[in-house]
């Protein structure tokens, strides 16, 4: 699973019959401080996250391996959105103060 901050929507109006109801979102990869690290992927959104949101997803193979990604070309899937993490017992992010 890797961390990541959504930036955005994709919309792609011609596509893979198979994506088709499919959102696709343009997440930014975060560091464990929250910050952005520059890399960016787009990934199917399978939780309903939304813009601003920090995400978990799955790249790769098991980025098909839910409900809404089986056996559909796609390399990224989100499949956590946020509420909060920290690191030593030290909270470096919770939702909604930020």
């Amino acid at each position: 699973m890797n961390l990541a901050k959504v930036l955005g929507r994709v919309v792609a109006s011609r596509k893979e019959e198979s994506l088709e109801g499919l959102k696709l979102l343009m997440l930014g990869a975060a560091g464990p401080d929250g910050k952005l690290t520059g890399a960016t992927v787009v990934a199917v959104d399978a939780v309903g996250a939304g813009e601003g949101e920090f995400v978990l997803y799955a790249s790769g193979s098991s980025a098909r391996q839910t409900v809404a990604t089986e056996g559909k070309p796609v390399d990224a899937v989100i499949m956590a959105i946020v509420d909060s993490w920290d690191i030593d017992g030290e909270d470096r992010y919770r939702k909604g103060d930020d």
